[in-house]
């Protein structure tokens, strides 16, 4: 009895090692069968767009497998010389599948080890070699799709797009001067009317480039443009200094995702041959921007007679109308934008592998019909997309509560733009994040610094110029006396008024120090640049004045009266000395930057990028230290064309340096 006991258990333990080896030897044969039909399947996929008939079998010719097996097919090579009972046991052992365990069951045999069971750092790796893969791979398939009509169309479109940033930087500097005036800015807060711009600007940038590696080159570009052209057109309209300021800063804050996706976009439909060229070629929209925005602004700022005003507490000036002249290059772009497709690569490395294909061959379709081959066929079938690496997130759909899936889902958006972000500063690409930050702060340190400064700068010589003339009135006595005219460029000193009447008077740039106003009356007056310095005012009647108490300095009231004071600044511009002279040096110094994305188109792919970017830093640094004694406006105007023409090669070669060094889904600027 416990003989026959320990048979049979010799017997099983026998029969399971026997059926171990079958089942490695026919998970071997099984694996490389169903990856000889995977591969059969991709390219029979395709085989529709080349006019082929439609193969119904799943394997290749002389490779059959099934779910079911008969007798015939019952042995193969790694069960040929076991009898009957070993066949039996080894399906019995193994486990027959199930109806309910379909391809999955037999895709998971196939694979030796699924990615559920591999941790990220592995996952990564294997990313990383399909991403390298890819890059190749995708060189080849554009230079296949050739540079035509697709190409061309989308530079333009994407141009729109980087004029309007063109036009945001100019915008601050042209408006800074008659925006103080008409929002009543003191000197103290006109710095942030300069800033806040580039404030959006930077957290923008870093917000639409990540989302343009989440959602698309495509879809970030277009919500971008559209924040920036709302906000812009709205700015146009607010009264209030602070609803201003939050208007620009949310204007800036769209406007920040241009570059860093226009670039990545245009880049990614451009053979490397052509990259380089091409990119500096679209950088010339951003001067055109620039252009536009000068010329708009000597057209239409200096025309006061435009502005309209409805009652005391709405003003419309000219230099609104100019805002709203400036959204038009971004509405433009949104409009051509809705015409464009995604771009192909960022498809494929998010696993979007049939939509990428289209439009690839809707590149190579509209280059091949635009040379006049519309017969030749695009010849790729298959291209590879990189692993694709999960992100499970608990949103609790059945007990939370809509707004919390909402705050979820944000939180989980931008949690991933966080650490697309945080992946820049990985190896291998940490070192060249470090030194393209630099380069890319001290770049725009010194042209945006400029470009904000440079119209005060104009400004104030002029004003030391027509200081000069100002005419001193000192130690005067005036009584019983009525004044209706314009009071301009003066200063009294020690001054005493007597029973006078300021009747629709208008003071330009007037001081009063030390002086005495009794029994006075200021009726229906502005003024610009006016103050009262250490003044003594007696029964005296303050009624419809634009005065603030800021102009007011350490001066006593004594019995004073003031009624229905104007609310806002009533003024007109003829104050702004020579507004047209200091556009047109504006429209001169963007002019400037032509001849240098010239240089740059042309000899950025000879030259190379480095050595355009380092020599072009240096020469505009030096221009920019002999600023440094300029004491005409000649002198002045002279050095800012000869800076904005050297820095513009810097700003090319950087754009294509930064779009270079990154893979396509780190692929955003700063």
């Amino acid at each position: 009895m416990e003989d026959s006991y320990k048979d049979r258990t010799s017997l099983m333990k026998g029969a399971k090692d026997i059926a171990k080896e079958v089942k490695k030897q026919t998970v071997k044969k099984v694996n490389q069968a169903v990856d000889r039909a995977q591969d059969e399947y991709t390219q029979r996929s395709y085989s529709r767009f080349q006019d082929e008939d439609d193969d119904d079998d799943y394997y290749p010719p002389g490779e059959t497998y099934s779910g079911e097996a008969n007798d015939d097919e019952g042995s193969s090579e790694a069960t040929e010389g076991h009898d009957e009972e070993d066949e039996i046991y080894e399906g019995e052992y193994q486990g027959i599948p199930s109806t309910n365990q379909g391809k999955d069951s037999i895709v998971s045999v196939g694979q030796p080890k699924g990615d559920e069971y591999k941790d990220r750092r592995e996952l990564e790796s294997e990313r990383r070699a399909d991403e390298e893969e890819l890059a190749q791979q995708y060189e080849l398939i554009i230079q296949e799709c050739g540079h035509g009509r697709f190409q061309w169309a989308l530079f333009f479109v994407l141009g729109m797009a980087l004029m309007a940033d063109g036009v945001e930087v100019f915008v601050v500097g042209f408006v800074l001067p008659s925006a103080e005036t008409d929002l009543c800015i003191p000197n103290s807060g006109s710095g942030w009317l300069g800033s806040i711009v580039y404030l959006g600007m930077m957290v923008g940038a870093f917000f639409w480039g990540g989302l343009a590696d989440k959602v698309g080159r495509k879809q970030s570009l277009l919500i971008c443009m559209s924040v920036n052209g709302f906000f812009a057109f709205l700015s146009s309209f607010v009264q209030g200094y602070g609803f201003f300021l939050l208007c620009r800063l949310l204007s800036g804050f769209g406007i920040g995702g241009a570059i860093p996706t226009v670039f990545s976009y245009f880049a990614e439909v451009l053979a490397r041959e052509k990259r380089g060229e091409h990119l500096s070629w679209l950088c010339m929209f951003w001067m055109i921007g620039g252009i536009y925005a000068s010329a708009m602004a000597w057209a239409i700022i200096p025309h006061y007679g435009w502005s309209f005003s409805m009652g005391s507490a709405y003003q419309f000036h000219s230099w609104r109308v100019f805002v709203i002249v400036c959204a038009l290059p971004c509405v433009s772009s949104v409009v051509a934008l809705t015409f464009m497709p995604e771009s192909p690569r960022f498809l494929l490395e998010v696993g979007k592998h049939d939509e990428a294909w289209m439009i690839l061959k809707l590149i190579h379709d509209t280059n091949m019909r635009a040379r006049g081959q519309p017969e030749k066929v695009f010849t790729v079938n298959k291209i590879k997309t990189p692993k694709q690496i999960d992100e499970l997130i608990e949103i609790e759909s059945d007990t939370g509560t809509w707004y919390r899936r909402c705050f979820v889902r944000i939180r989980t958006e931008l949690y991933g733009i966080w650490l697309t972000f945080m992946r820049c500063f990985n190896y291998p690409v940490r070192e060249n994040t470090i030194k393209l930050t630099i380069v890319w702060f001290t770049l725009s340190f010194g042209y945006y610094g400029l470009s904000v400064w440079f119209p005060d700068v104009i400004k104030h010589l002029q004003s030391d110029e027509y200081a000069l003339l100002t005419r001193n009135v000192q130690k005067d006595k005036y009584a019983n006396f009525s004044i209706n005219f314009t009071m301009e460029n003066q200063v009294h000193t020690g001054m005493e008024y007597d029973n006078g009447r300021f009747l629709g008077v208008k003071f330009k740039s007037v001081t009063f120090k030390d002086s005495v106003f009794k029994s006075c009356t200021f009726d229906d007056v502005t003024s610009v640049n006016t103050y009262f310095k250490n003044c003594t005012f007696i029964d005296t009647l303050f009624e419809n004045t634009d005065f603030e108490p800021y102009k007011f300095i350490d001066s006593e009231f004594q019995n004073c009266s003031f009624l229905h004071n104007k609310t806002g600044c009533q003024i007109t511009f003829d104050d702004d000395y020579s507004a047209y002279w200091i556009y047109f040096v504006n429209f001169l110094g963007t002019l400037a930057v032509l001849p240098g994305n010239i240089v740059s188109a042309l000899l950025m792919d000879r030259i190379g990028r480095l050595t355009m970017l380092g020599g072009s830093m240096v020469l505009s640094g030096i221009s920019c230290f002999f600023l440094w004694f300029g004491t005409s406006e000649s002198m002045m105007i002279g050095m800012l064309c000869l800076y904005n023409g050297l820095t513009i090669s810097a700003w090319n070669s950087l754009d294509v340096v930064t779009v270079e060094l990154y893979p396509t889904d780190r692929r955003f600027l700063y």
